[in-house]
């Protein structure tokens, strides 16, 4: 019997073009695809001549519905997943899916492709060594603002999708929160007819977009500068020691947050102190 394999295929974001011809290659040999709408996904297809039996698939999909996507995997089958642009699981559905078949011992293959984040962070012109993904902020005007609230002291480079509908809201609610100073690039409509990629302070970008409604359509990421507050920060020589030998084995973020159980001090500071040695180190 032939091996179990569930492809995640990445699709392009808006211009056809941007299709690997890997990605092309594994949807045309597959045994089904795996799709979050085939009315989308088959536009896709059919420019590329492929005619592959579809299914829809969406991380709320019914026990039914995905057990028949695993069974299918079970018995030897191919399947590739595709969302309705980009690469799936970010932000699009798949997660459910792929934890299962791995759970089950399915071989989990990527091929990569277009993603709206990475495109996005690679023209902002903002620090991308470090970057925190939100996604989707809660549509709700008090969960939104709970949650920008929880990243106004974050250093990282802060990373969103927004849709149409919201983007007022949400910039308008950055700006309340990071402060209207905050420097930021919003990248709308990336790869089609109409891609802008505008960057500048909340106050400017929140005038901007209010002044132009042609600038409130289509798809957006979001992309604010971290947190640059200087902090002034005395640690004692042990406590130095503790969360430098930490950093040689965890990221900066996880070494922080241990080190601040083993001595007490605050975790920001300590992270704070793990990122300016670093800078200052590679200048």
């Amino acid at each position: 019997m032939a091996e179990a394999v569930l492809f995640i295929v990445a699709t392009p974001i808006g211009n056809l073009g941007d299709m690997v011809p890997r990605a092309v290659e594994v949807l045309q040999s597959v045994d089904l695809i795996a799709v979050e709408d085939s009315r989308h996904s088959g536009k896709l297809l059919s420019h590329f001549h492929i005619k592959k039996p579809l299914v829809a698939y969406h991380d709320h999909s019914d026990e039914r519905r995905v057990n028949g996507i695993l069974n299918k995997l079970q018995q030897g089958g191919s399947v590739a997943l595709i969302s309705d642009a980009g690469t799936p699981l970010i932000s699009d559905p798949g997660y459910r899916l792929v934890k299962l078949a791995r759970e089950q011992g399915v071989k989990v293959v990527p091929i990569p492709g277009a993603c709206a984040m990475t495109a996005a962070l690679s023209v902002a012109g903002l620090p991308t060594d470090r970057f925190i993904f939100e996604g989707f902020l809660p549509s709700k005007a008090g969960a939104r603002k709970k949650q920008l609230e929880g990243l106004k002291k974050e250093c990282r480079t802060l990373v969103f999708y927004e849709s149409p509908h919201r983007i007022v809201d949400s910039l308008q609610d950055m700006r309340e929160v990071f402060g209207t100073d905050r420097n930021a690039v919003i990248a709308r409509e990336l790869t089609k007819t109409f891609e802008t990629v505008k960057n500048g302070s909340l106050q400017l970008l929140c005038e901007w977009v209010l002044a132009d409604t042609n600038q409130q359509r289509g798809e957006f990421v979001v992309m604010v500068a971290g947190d640059d507050t200087k902090v002034d920060i005395e640690l004692s020589e042990d406590v130095m020691r503790i969360v430098e030998i930490l950093a040689e084995e965890l990221a900066p973020k996880q070494a922080a947050a241990l080190a601040a159980k083993i001595t007490g001090v605050k975790k920001r500071e300590l992270y704070q102190f793990l990122v300016t040695d670093s800078s200052e180190n590679n200048n």
